[in-house]
């Protein structure tokens, strides 16, 4: 089996109560890891032993980050979306999105970084970012706008704190089979929308976490400052339909 360098580590992982974060604490605890679990919900929390508590609020994640022995590794999958067209997102609407996907972010990337330094161990954080933003489409403006805004953070902290050892990726998935998106999609939905990636399906949350935790791994010791795609090959996909034919000889 390959080590990959998660034994005894302390990972705190925001939005750990379901989807990419729950399928991300099982693999983490799977190598070995101490997995500290950060839920907003609390019959989620306490379904999976996560502590309960708002990220979006910095005095709420300074006591988290305060409260626990120290953290190795830092993964952020909290972020929701408020969609709607640019003509018509109200100020609530953009700020949500943002609040949600990058304001958190700045917290818990800050208050786990300055304990990082702190330990003068290195470390890792790894968020999850978007599709959405790298490329444009209807109805994703903010959170897209958003998703963009992580991705440059996650570069700047890249660059920032190499010189104590701390790498800082993410990961940007495309669609993602998460109970949230199932249960605001049907069957016929989701069919449709799996013709239009390569693989021809979407991803399960696992596959997601197994990227995450690759990330967060000595495997990827060499790695800081990128951002993983993991959408089934939508984003390399050509979107126009004329071109030669397809049929192989």
């Amino acid at each position: 089996m390959v080590d990959l360098g998660l034994t005894d580590k302390t990972v705190l992982i925001a939005g750990a109560g379901q989807g990419i974060g729950l399928a991300s604490a099982r693999l983490f605890a799977e190598a070995g890891a101490v997995v500290v679990g950060i839920d907003n919900d609390a019959d989620r929390a306490a379904a999976t032993g996560a502590v309960v508590a708002d990220v979006t609020k910095r005095d709420e994640v300074e006591r988290v980050v305060a409260e626990i022995d120290r953290v190795d590794v830092l993964v952020d999958i909290v972020g929701m979306a408020r969609w709607g067209s640019i003509l018509d997102l109200s100020d609530d609407d953009w700020d949500a999105n943002f609040d949600l996907v990058l304001r958190h972010a700045f917290y818990l990337s800050q208050a786990v970084g300055r304990r990082m330094v702190r330990q003068g161990e290195g470390g890792a954080m790894v968020f999850v970012s978007s599709v959405s933003g790298l490329a444009g489409a209807p109805r994703h403006g903010a959170y897209g706008a958003a998703k963009a805004g992580l991705m440059s953070l996650v570069r700047t902290l890249a660059v920032e704190l190499a010189g104590d050892a701390i790498r800082v990726n993410s990961v940007a998935p495309g669609a993602v089979r998460t109970p949230r998106v199932l249960a605001m999609s049907s069957a016929e939905r989701l069919a449709e929308s799996a013709k239009s990636i390569p693989l021809g399906r979407q991803a399960e949350p696992e596959e997601i976490a197994a990227a995450v935790v690759f990330l967060a791994s000595s495997q990827a010791s060499y790695i800081t400052g990128q951002t993983l795609v993991a959408d089934g090959g939508a984003t390399a996909k050509f979107p126009l339909s004329v071109g030669p034919s397809e049929a192989r000889p």
